[in-house]
């Protein structure tokens, strides 16, 4: 471990964007980014290693994805492509009511997720070793999921074809997009008609410290089979 506290200004960082942790998260946030840094070295993880760039691109980005509104105490979220576990480790940390399921096609990640959710004792998140496009298709992941995020993952009109049917009627996609997001929409019209979903809500957003601005992209399935 690098020994050091890092992510200096998290917890102010997050206040701005309506989002208060408690003192324990806060913990294990900095634990788990201390961990990232030390597998980085070794393993592809993130091209992020800047403390203040983490903190605003990393975890408060992450976190955004609360101000969708669409994820309830009890719900099973699936975060695909979570890659080094953005953002569904934050997410099972600033939420310990949600059980969330990080699905990631790289061996590599997979096996340092594993190894950072029990090191930091997260006993409501689950690490998956699949292929977005694959997980729907067999039974276990089919209509299973009250939300689904996505961040930096691929255009909407794949995301809506390899996740919504991951949702069960009335679940929620949360695509975490870039500021511009016009012509993803454009694309996606077809997509949303054949998978039984619509756009929910469009939430434009501004990260703290000039580090710019994000879209939420909320799509609701409307009905399974």
């Amino acid at each position: 471990m690098t020994g050091r506290p890092g992510l200096e200004g998290l917890e102010a960082y997050c206040r701005e964007m309506g989002i208060d942790l408690e003192p324990g998260q806060s913990a294990l946030l900095r634990r788990f980014w201390a961990m990232v840094l030390e597998q980085n070295a070794r393993v592809n993880l993130t091209r992020i290693t800047d403390d203040r760039e983490a903190v605003l691109k990393h975890f408060v980005d992450s976190l955004t994805v609360l101000r969708a509104g669409v994820i309830h105490a009890g719900a099973k979220v699936a975060d695909v492509g979570t890659g080094a576990g953005f953002p569904g480790v934050p997410l099972a940390i600033a939420r310990p009511d949600v059980r969330v399921l990080l699905v990631e096609a790289t061996g590599k990640r997979v096996k340092f997720l594993e190894g950072a959710v029990g090191a930091l004792g997260l006993k409501n998140v689950e690490v998956l070793h699949e292929r977005a496009e694959e997980l729907a298709r067999r039974t276990r992941g089919a209509g299973v999921a009250d939300a689904v995020t996505a961040r930096a993952v691929a255009p909407l009109y794949r995301l809506v074809a390899w996740c919504v049917p991951l949702l069960r009627a009335g679940g929620h996609l949360v695509a975490m997009k870039g500021p511009d997001v016009s012509e993803e929409l454009g694309q996606a019209e077809q997509a949303l008609g054949k998978a039984g979903a619509r756009v929910a809500a469009v939430h434009r957003l501004e990260l703290p410290g000039g580090a710019g601005g994000r879209t939420l992209l909320v799509i609701r399935r409307e009905a399974v089979g």
